[in-house]
């Protein structure tokens, strides 16, 4: 699988599909610090995203980042909280 990393300056989130996060059981456990558009979900770098990648490998399945960085606020930061 590929995902998009989106990064500024101070803060990073992975593009997740949302029906990925809730076929890895995990929807309920997703902080307010990542968002949500359409189908997919920006999680945070700190501790949501680490999470999701942990159940990835428990579960054999590979993945890899595309980056994107701003050298500004990343429109992320705009969207809805994912809760």
């Amino acid at each position: 699988m590929k995902f998009r990393f989106i990064c500024d300056p101070s803060h990073g989130w992975g593009e997740i599909p949302i029906s990925l996060i809730k076929d890895l059981g995990l929807n309920n456990k997703i902080s307010n610090y990542s968002y949500k558009k359409e189908d997919n979900a920006y999680l945070e770098e700190d501790c949501d995203l680490p999470m999701v990648l942990r159940e990835l490998k428990k579960h054999g399945i590979e993945f890899s980042f595309i980056e994107e960085h701003s050298n500004y606020d990343s429109w992320v930061r705009n969207l809805k909280k994912f809760n």
